[in-house]
């Protein structure tokens, strides 16, 4: 999985270049693919069923948009944040990260947003080094993420992931009765899955929008998304979507 996972890292060191003002969402997805093509990984988003498949190797969301964002005409501008999510698969397995850019200069506030959500996954990887089960980083996801005045998206979660993108467990950014009762699981070595905290500026509450796949804040206040793919071993957490030592 580190094959893919590395690739996948090439992929968002591609996007990150790429992210300045007047460059088209729809530039970045062409880039990730013809990466993706040079590297023979075969693209995990494209083609994802829904009421339309999803169109494009990206999902790229700007601002309000939460996840699952389609590329196109959209022209980034100074103040945006952008949040790239992508996956690739490679020898038979795969890797799934994301990060959320600013596009120039942002306003301090949107920074701290970044910032916070950047810093609760570097946290769950810290803390799959240290804890049981799931439910125990979970919970200290929230209060970070709460603590810093902003909330953690509770209609999407993260996954497992090894062979298909997305394979059990759901892993979710907060702690629920549910996930409490019957949806915990331990944190033993072997495990691989995907931890991407999704936080909001305001509400946690999200809406869909009419192209079947773009997530927005109900309130239109801005959101961050952080992703990385990442394996439980004898010697600790390991983030198989970094880059190279």
């Amino acid at each position: 999985m580190r094959k893919a996972g590395l690739v996948v890292w090439e992929a968002h060191q591609v996007a990150a270049r790429l992210v300045k003002p007047g460059v088209t969402t729809a530039e970045i997805d062409a880039a990730i693919e013809k990466l993706f093509e040079e590297r023979n990984a075969h693209p995990l988003f494209r083609g994802v069923p829904g009421v339309v498949p999803f169109p494009a190797v990206t999902c790229i969301s700007v601002n309000e948009e939460v996840v699952h964002g389609i590329p196109g005409p959209r022209k980034l501008v100074e103040g945006d944040v952008v949040s790239i999510d992508t996956g690739c698969r490679v020898e038979g397995w795969c890797g799934d990260a994301a990060i959320t850019h600013p596009v120039g200069k942002v306003d301090p506030k949107v920074m701290k947003l970044l910032d916070v959500t950047k810093g609760v996954l570097d946290l769950a990887i810290q803390l799959m080094g240290t804890k049981k089960f799931w439910s125990e980083v979970a919970t200290e996801m929230e209060a970070y993420v709460v603590g810093a005045g902003f909330s953690v998206v509770e209609n999407f979660v993260g996954h497992g992931i090894g062979r298909e993108m997305h394979e059990e467990p759901q892993v979710p950014n907060f702690c629920s009765k549910s996930l409490r009762r019957n949806g915990d699981f331990e944190l033993r070595p072997g495990l691989v899955i995907a931890v991407e905290p999704m936080v909001n500026m305001g509400t946690k509450k999200v809406k869909g929008m009419p192209d079947h796949w773009t997530q927005v804040t109900q309130d239109g206040m801005p959101s961050a998304h952080f992703e990385h793919t990442i394996a439980v071993t004898d010697n600790g957490p390991v983030a198989l979507t970094a880059g190279p030592p």
